[in-house]
């Protein structure tokens, strides 16, 4: 009869690697199923077009990474992690050939958004800049696990994270400005009228400030990577190309730690009904193109930018994300972008790049929004269909083929609406454990939520040791 292990965890993404590698090199035994032939989840680099153009399917750059408590008590470049910044973290650019910019410096950030909201930035962002260790640290923990470590601090953060950010944007009297904390909040996938969306925007721009937005050298597999390597040499063992469909087909363990999304823990531990009233939040439609060269933007800071946010302005951001949560087509999408082959030419042979652009569409969606996707590439960029070589696109149907966390193609693993918006994935005391003692969940569903941070797999491990010693 095998030996009952301490821990199994389901899914090889990045709050499952953090959460088997915290228990490993706790002295736990760990083992690792995962359905793919290889480690990643959201965080997975591949040739999707053409040999030699690397892309990354999902997360490509990673300000919260960076910034992460979990994954700094972890020696990642020691297995492989390297950081490349690029000169600007984000460009948004406007029709008229200017950009609003995120940048190391606050004070060069806030002058691209013009004299009159120069100030009201700095205003904004100046009670948090230098605290980003205890800032990131308290905003990405769970209520549960004791106080945090500046309270004044963060109270503060969470009186203005918990406004919606078109509320924050009457601050600012410019479309720049308005634009731009429009466009940070769309990272939620939610209306800028909805709760909590300030957060969001303000906690990317304090990362831009205090440290960038990165990529890593090589692709997003590289964390994947650095994250599995160092789980095997505590001990870990990883098992790739198995799916789990029943608890019954796993070792005997102590603990089962889930990274998946709630539905499918509910099937595959027999939960039944426990997560019935979790919802699932609208879509994307993201194409990764391998270019002949730069995207040709008109805004000469996009050209030094790792990220670039086509709207421009606030209300036609908050038009297109209120279209795909509505279950309305896309018309005019806002467009998340990056380049990582700018500072990154292992990307792509012979001086050619990657590139991907996605806007937000319905959940399930089964449209073709290639062509408004770069009627908007083109508004900012023209000439830009003239450097593709080859394009790969994945609505809603295939972001969730490539990653069973992402039900109907919610790349968020959970809907950024009400009261979920800061309770995942239900009113729980610890929101990781299950109604099984020995079950417990760790992906994006739970706090803080979504991000390639591993923080809920971090917070996931600590319930985990804590039950098992407690035995």
């Amino acid at each position: 009869m095998p030996s009952m292990l301490d821990a199994v965890v389901v899914g090889a993404g990045p709050n499952g690697l953090t959460a088997a590698a915290e228990l490993a090199r706790r002295g736990f035994s760990v083992e690792v199923f995962e359905a793919m032939e290889t480690v990643g989840g959201g965080a997975r680099t591949e040739e999707l077009t053409l040999p030699g153009f690397r892309h990354d399917p999902c997360s490509a750059v990673h300000p919260l990474a960076i910034g992460s408590p979990a994954f700094a008590a972890m020696p990642l470049a020691r297995h492989g992690l390297e950081w490349i910044q690029p000169p600007l973290a984000l460009a948004h650019p406007f029709p008229d050939g200017s950009a609003a910019v995120l940048t190391t410096s606050v004070g060069e950030s806030a002058m691209t958004l013009g004299p009159r909201d120069a100030g009201a930035y700095r205003r904004m962002v100046a009670p948090y800049i230098g605290h980003w260790d205890t800032l990131a640290e308290d905003f990405l923990r769970t209520p549960w696990d004791g106080l945090p470590r500046d309270p004044y601090r963060w109270v503060r953060f969470g009186l203005d994270a918990l406004q919606p950010a078109a509320l924050a944007s009457r601050r600012f009297r410019g479309e720049k400005a308005r634009g731009l904390i429009a466009g940070l909040a769309a990272h939620a996938i939610a209306p800028t009228s909805g709760i909590a969306t300030t957060g969001i925007a303000l906690l990317f721009a304090l990362a831009a400030h205090e440290k960038g937005w990165p990529v890593p050298r090589g692709g997003s597999q590289a964390i994947s990577d650095a994250l599995a390597s160092y789980l095997r040499e505590q001990g870990g063992v990883i098992r790739t190309g198995t799916e789990v469909k029943r608890l019954d087909e796993l070792p005997p363990a102590r603990a089962y730690v889930f990274d998946t999304s709630p539905t499918a823990l509910a099937r595959i531990a027999g939960l039944g009904s426990a997560y019935s009233r979790y919802r699932y939040g609208a879509s994307c439609f993201k194409i990764d193109y391998a270019l002949s060269g730069p995207v040709p933007w008109t805004a000469p800071e996009a050209r030094r930018a790792g990220t670039v946010h086509l709207g421009p302005t606030a209300g036609e951001i908050d038009t297109a994300l209120r279209a795909a949560v509505a279950g309305r087509d896309p018309d005019v999408p806002f467009l998340i972008t990056a380049q990582p082959s700018l500072v990154d030419p292992s990307r792509a042979p012979g001086g050619n790049h990657v590139f991907w652009a996605y806007g937000h569409v319905p959940a399930g969606w089964e449209g073709d929004a290639t062509e408004v996707v770069e009627r908007q590439l083109e508004r900012f960029a023209p000439g830009f269909r003239d450097l593709v070589l080859a394009r790969s696109i994945a609505g809603p149907p295939r972001l969730a083929a490539r990653n069973a966390n992402y039900v109907d193609g919610d790349i968020a693993t959970g809907a950024f609406a009400g009261l979920q918006t800061v309770i995942r994935p239900k009113l729980a005391r610890v929101p990781y454990a299950t109604a099984h003692p020995a079950v417990f969940l760790c992906s994006s569903a739970t706090p803080p939520g979504p991000g390639v941070h591993g923080m809920s797999g971090h917070h996931a491990a600590r319930a985990v040791w804590r039950r098992l010693r407690a035995r």
